[in-house]
């Protein structure tokens, strides 16, 4: 459909930064696409744009994966709840605090940077996991949400990308696996880690905004005026920290235990949406079981604190909903493939990975989604290894990283979204004030793979 393709992703950007609504630009994004879409089948029914759309939405809800999804964004807000109103997040913020482990803002940080390195099998996890622990650490210590969605947002995907023993490598290697490579796929997708600057560079700088305790642009004002957009929560009267800390652990080690059955026995192979929805759902069965095993809450109670804590991530359940709905719409449409063709033709050699990195960048800003640009740049790139003899995990590494820093950037990324809703942060708040970091991160990643290029390609 050549360049039309990207107008509903253009869309979606510019309702963002101009009405500040982020489901309204998602809205209009998919009616876009989908009049784009039955205006080339026949033009005359592009009049059914609307019901399109809303058979697109509920053809993506009634994928098992994006079912998943949204069921384990709408269960968080209930185990949010459960923690909070027990008073469990106050308790475990002066326990951490009067044991030293958490006494400045810079041991805050670092800890949160930490949890969400070592719940590296799964991204979303660690975002929740880190944000649901740290939120009320932020609080005490006058950081803003902001923050915290920055660093955990920043610190799970590139940590994911790197390790590889999780769902992001399983399905790498079966896009490589279709190939016939100068090497085998796991080999190639394991060297791709020393030249993934992306997301090493990302890690750097969160941890040196931690150690620094300096923040930049956007953020800094942010953390000044501690944004009157960040999800209200009220304090409640400490109580035992094991309201929260045993549904956390809970949830961890659980999500490795699912991750093994899920995968036969194999980590990497385990199904990532069943696993992180099955742990969760076990995590809030475990929150609620204790508030009235200890009574602290009656049935009733609990069940009331579940909803109202459901209520409130709703929106942006709905905002996870239509940006997997609009990724869907985009993929029929072409955006991604079109993006791909006009920033790869006729390129000198030593460009070629550079423009990758671009390409993978531009196509997760737009679609939202950098499994989406994995799949469909892996087979634009391997053929390029295949025929001009580019080394295969720089090639690799340059996708890779091109994924993850569209998405990092991109307002209607699901994976923002749920960065945001594990930090109690408004989307828009979070996009605007990582964006910087990330423009920086990708500013040297660029350099790197033309130095790189110039190096091992000549």
């Amino acid at each position: 459909m050549d360049w039309v393709s990207i107008i509903p992703p253009l869309v979606a950007i510019i309702v963002v930064f101009w009405k500040k609504e982020v489901i309204l630009a998602l809205l209009l994004a998919v009616l876009c696409s989908e009049a784009l879409i039955l205006l080339t089948a026949s033009p005359a029914t592009s009049f059914l744009a609307p019901i399109n759309a809303i058979e697109r939405v509920v053809d993506t809800a009634s994928s098992p994966g994006n079912t998943r999804v949204i069921l384990f964004s709408v269960l968080v807000g209930a185990l949010l709840a459960f923690i909070r109103d027990s008073g469990g997040v106050t308790a475990t913020v002066n326990y951490l605090v009067g044991k030293g482990v958490a006494k400045n803002k810079k041991q805050v940080g670092s800890l949160t940077m930490f949890t969400g390195i070592a719940v590296f099998i799964e991204s979303n996890l660690s975002v929740l996991t880190a944000g649901i622990f740290a939120r009320g650490l932020f609080d005490r210590f006058g950081m803003s949400r902001a923050r915290l969605a920055y660093i955990i947002d920043s610190t799970s995907a590139p940590v994911c990308i790197l390790i590889l023993l999780n769902g992001w490598g399983a399905f790498i290697l079966s896009l490589l696996d279709t190939y016939e490579l100068p090497a085998s796929s796991a080999s190639i997708l394991w060297g791709s880690v020393f030249f993934n600057f992306y997301a090493i560079f990302t890690l750097l700088i969160v941890a040196y905004t931690i150690a620094a305790d300096k923040v930049h642009g956007p953020l800094a004002v942010e953390e000044k005026t501690l944004s009157k957009t960040d999800i209200p929560q009220q304090t409640e009267t400490a109580t035992k920290a094991r309201y929260m800390l045993v549904p956390l652990l809970t949830m961890v080690f659980s999500m490795v235990g699912f991750m093994f059955w899920t995968g036969n026995g194999t980590l990497s192979e385990g199904s990532g949406s069943k696993s992180v929805l099955y742990a969760t759902a076990l995590a809030t069965a475990i929150a609620y079981g204790l508030l009235l095993w200890h009574k602290r809450f009656t049935h009733k109670e609990a069940v009331e604190i579940g909803f109202k804590g459901m209520g409130e991530l709703l929106p942006l359940v709905t905002i996870v909903l239509l940006s997997l709905t609009l990724g869907n719409s985009l993929k029929d449409l072409g955006t991604g493939v079109f993006v791909a063709g006009v920033v790869g033709e006729y390129l000198p050699l030593v460009f070629i990975v550079p423009m990758l990195f671009i390409a993978g960048a531009v196509m997760s800003f737009t679609t939202g989604t950098s499994w989406g640009t994995f799949a469909i740049l892996i087979p634009i790139g391997v053929p390029l290894i295949q025929t001009l003899g580019l080394p295969p995990s720089l090639v690799v590494a340059a996708i890779l990283g091109g994924g993850i820093f569209g998405d990092h950037c991109s307002p209607i990324s699901d994976t923002t979204a749920v960065s945001s809703l594990a930090a109690g942060c408004d989307v828009l708040t979070h996009v605007k004030t990582q964006f910087p970091y990330a423009l920086v991160a990708g500013g040297l990643t660029l350099v790197g793979y033309l130095i790189a290029s110039i190096i091992m390609i000549g």
